[in-house]
């Protein structure tokens, strides 16, 4: 957990005249990032995916940690309106293809973020799923953007003795059962070991197409 070398890169890449964002999505290992960042400048711009299917415990929460943090929030919203991403039958895009749903509301509103920067710092870790243990550091993505990943090496563990050094609060659905929240239709309490279990239960999905490859900002055709 070598918080100074973390302060170096992001101070080198402001020295280097580099336009920095990231991305959360406010769950419980995202504020160990969050706290990270406020400690080093509190103006990098954070992007809080807003897909409208979120539960109302993580806005409560996102709220709570941006005052806390004194960090600044920008929501991103689909460009696609949600009477657009239905089917004949008038159901939601995430009942019949979670895919594309992800796409139209995650992967897509990133996308059209892109040219205004060129650093993404994001949160990953190797330790949340067999995808992101392949990732590096630094990666460059599709569109020439570096993604950072300054916790990528943090374990489970890590980011507890973090949160509890700190007395950082916990996401109020963990305490439910939930170990990663995302959206209400797609998130499910778990019991696995992974801090992913429960996202996309039932199916043959892991990943909302942002961190697929880590080079990639963009998800396949079709999605």
């Amino acid at each position: 957990m070598d918080i100074q070398r973390i302060h170096h890169k992001i101070s080198q890449y402001q020295k280097d005249g580099k336009r920095l964002f990231a991305t959360s999505s406010f769950q419980t290992n995202s504020i160990t990032l969050l706290h990270v960042l406020s400690r080093i400048d509190k103006d990098i711009p954070i992007y809080f995916i807003n897909t409208g299917f979120h539960f109302p415990e993580t806005i409560s929460y996102k709220e709570k940690i941006t005052r806390l943090l004194g960090i600044r929030v920008i929501d991103l919203f689909s460009h696609v309106p949600k009477v657009m991403q239905t089917n004949a039958s008038g159901d939601l895009l995430f009942t019949f293809d979670p895919d594309y749903c992800c796409y139209l509301n995650k992967v897509q509103p990133v996308e059209k973020l892109m040219p205004q920067f060129d650093v993404w710092i994001n949160g990953v870790r190797a330790a949340q799923n067999h995808i992101r243990k392949g990732f590096q550091e630094e990666q460059k993505t599709r569109d020439n953007i570096l993604r950072y990943h300054p916790l990528l090496d943090w374990t489970n563990e890590d980011v507890m003795a973090y949160m509890k050094y700190y007395d950082l609060p916990v996401h109020p659905l963990e305490a439910k059962g939930y170990k990663s929240i995302g959206c209400e239709p797609c998130t499910r309490p778990a019991n696995g070991n992974s801090s992913r279990d429960g996202r996309w239960a039932g199916m043959k999905k892991t990943e909302c197409g942002l961190h697929l490859g880590g080079g990639s900002s963009k998800v396949e055709a079709g999605r």
